[in-house]
């Protein structure tokens, strides 16, 4: 016979339930900075009430996409490539904007500015919204969107000076129609990285039906070969990151300074992806990271290489310098 548990589940008043919210909060919501909420029209910055309910289906049905933007010195780097992106992924999961894209826009930036940080990560999301249970959203009562600026816990410094090691995953790869959207159906990106740090590899490595490199977990994957000829897999089955687009842009520069011979975005079999002189993981978040082991096989001489070193410097500079690439964060006075 089951144990009875003594004590009996509590009903809270709304203050009851407000004050419990409080105390639950966790030690790391000290890094959630500000939210903004379509359901409440309105930003918070406290984190005991960054909350969504439940019966939005970004919940239970995973229909919503995201996006997130790197906030670097007190401006916003690459803002409107990912807005416009986010926007793009809400079409293929056909969710209609709750808002024009210039409201969206505000909103991201003066969430970032009640945030006061000059440093972190904004990321937003739009959603077929609450309304109930069911599977169809035509039972949602609108599309919902949230806004949410946070400390984003930095790579361990080992990874740019000592290099990275990857796996070939055993998940298999999602279908090109959902690679391509930037959804919240991030379970198998969550199981590659789980079976990584099982086999003491740092992150997983997608692969085709055909035996070709696709991505990484929630990272592009690049290469220079022994001749140096800049690679990268073609966009028509992986999502197209907005950081290996500017990596592109890079790497073309670094062919018109001579350190590289080309850049071509063509199917990269696994062998080849072994063979390369350099390989490397590219995304907002970890920026690029050299690869120096792969299935426990050296990359080149099995240290970072100086391609991907320069593209990091590149790109750390494009953060704080590229005018083309920043928008200024609407701060009042004395941030």
């Amino acid at each position: 016979m089951a144990m009875a548990d003594a004590s009996k589940t509590a009903i809270f008043s709304t203050e009851k339930a407000l004050a419990r919210l409080r105390e639950s909060v966790h030690a790391k919501a000290t890094n959630f900075y500000a939210m903004y909420s379509s359901v409440l029209d309105g930003i918070v910055t406290d984190p005991a009430l960054m909350v969504l309910p439940l019966d939005d289906h970004m919940v239970h049905r995973g229909h919503a996409v995201f996006d997130t933007a790197t906030l670097t010195h007190g401006m916003l780097y690459q803002l409107d490539p990912h807005l416009h992106r986010l926007i793009q992924s809400a079409d293929g999961a056909r969710i209609p904007l709750p808002f024009t894209r210039q409201r969206l826009r505000q909103i991201i930036l003066e969430t970032a500015a009640a945030s006061r940080q000059r440093e972190g990560s904004v990321r937003y999301w739009l959603s077929a919204g609450p309304g109930g249970y069911g599977l169809g959203p035509a039972e949602c009562v609108g599309s919902s969107f949230y806004v949410i600026v946070f400390k984003q816990e930095a790579y361990p410094e080992s990874y740019y000076q000592e290099g990275v090691k990857l796996i070939t995953s055993q998940v298999p790869i999602k279908p090109p129609l959902f690679a391509r959207i930037k959804s919240t159906n991030y379970l198998p990106n969550v199981l590659v990285v789980l079976e990584a740090k099982d086999r003491g590899a740092d992150n997983g490595v997608f692969i085709d039906q055909r035996g070709m490199v696709a991505e990484s977990s929630n990272m592009n994957l690049a290469f220079v070969t022994k001749d140096r000829v800049f690679r990268h897999p073609p966009f028509d089955a992986i999502l197209s990151g907005i950081t290996i687009q500017r990596v592109l842009d890079f790497a073309q520069r670094l062919v018109q300074q001579g350190a590289l011979v080309a850049v071509r975005l063509a199917d990269i079999p696994v062998e080849e992806g072994h063979a390369a002189a350099e390989m490397m993981l590219i995304g907002s978040s970890i920026k690029v990271a050299p690869v120096v082991e792969w299935d426990e096989k050296k990359i080149g001489d099995g240290r970072p290489g100086p391609v991907t070193k320069k593209l990091l410097e590149m790109w750390n500079e494009d953060t704080t310098s590229a005018a083309d690439q920043l928008v200024a964060v609407p701060y009042g006075e004395g941030v």
